[in-house]
């Protein structure tokens, strides 16, 4: 069965809102080969404009403008930080503070171009958390975040030691297996070899609000997917 790599949550002339499946980029990149969420909606719509951005491994929502006249005024709103940004994320260990606001510049690692990294040169970068579920091993947050730095949640969750889970680049990228969670866990016959329960980010865009340029208000929600979901649930089960 083919994966769903994206679904359209709502539409008008001015813009769409995407919920978009981890593991397919938001915009092309650099080469430009691989598929991208920005390139199928131009094939869809002919003009499409991005706003904002999610990382490749990051589920959830999006929106792209379909005029440059919205694409300007939602581009200014994310700017002035008047769009609310809601995501949820699963992390390692279990966090002493339940509530926090993590305010701690970002900029790019000058060594490894592809990371981010806290340092006094990097640009104000501010994202509050709250905790949702404990598991011991692991913790559902929902976290806003108020300025959009590339890989903010991340760089920020792995400054306080708690990185996101399956994070490779800013944790230890170790996928979820439920022998790793289950004291006496046997394969089925019929496996080769333990499929993780999660092998990806686990971080997703869950909710956005903002309002356009004629003072309507928007609030979007997209589910948390399946992997994650049934992750939860199996957490959920052996607590």
């Amino acid at each position: 069965m083919k994966k769903q790599l994206f679904s359209i949550i709502f539409e008008n002339e001015d813009f769409v809102a995407v919920d978009k499946s981890s593991g397919l980029l938001s915009i092309p990149d650099r080469d430009g080969d691989e598929v991208s969420l920005k390139r199928i909606l131009k094939d869809k719509y002919g003009e499409i404009y991005t706003v904002h951005r999610l990382d490749k491994d990051t589920s959830g929502i999006i929106v792209f403008a379909k005029n440059e006249a919205t694409h300007r005024f939602l581009s200014r709103s994310f700017e002035e930080r008047s769009v609310e940004k809601y995501y949820e994320g699963l992390v390692k260990g279990t966090l002493h503070e339940k509530e926090k606001t993590i305010d701690a510049p970002i900029a790019q690692n000058t060594v490894k171009k592809t990371q981010m990294i806290i340092h006094k040169r990097g640009k104000e970068s501010v994202t509050d958390y709250k905790v949702l579920e404990e598991f011991g091993k692991f913790t559902l947050l929902e976290f806003r975040i108020h300025t959009g730095r590339t890989h903010q949640i991340r760089v920020h969750m792995q400054y306080v030691g708690h990185p996101i889970v399956c994070d490779g680049l800013y944790g230890d990228g170790e996928p979820v297996l439920l022998s790793s969670l289950k004291k006496k866990y046997n394969l089925s016959k019929n496996e080769l070899e333990e499929r993780p329960l999660l092998n990806r980010l686990a971080l997703h865009a869950a909710r956005l609000k903002f309002k356009d340029a004629n003072g309507n208000a928007f609030t979007f929600g997209a589910p948390l997917p399946k992997d994650m979901s049934a992750l939860l649930q199996q957490l959920r089960k052996l607590k």
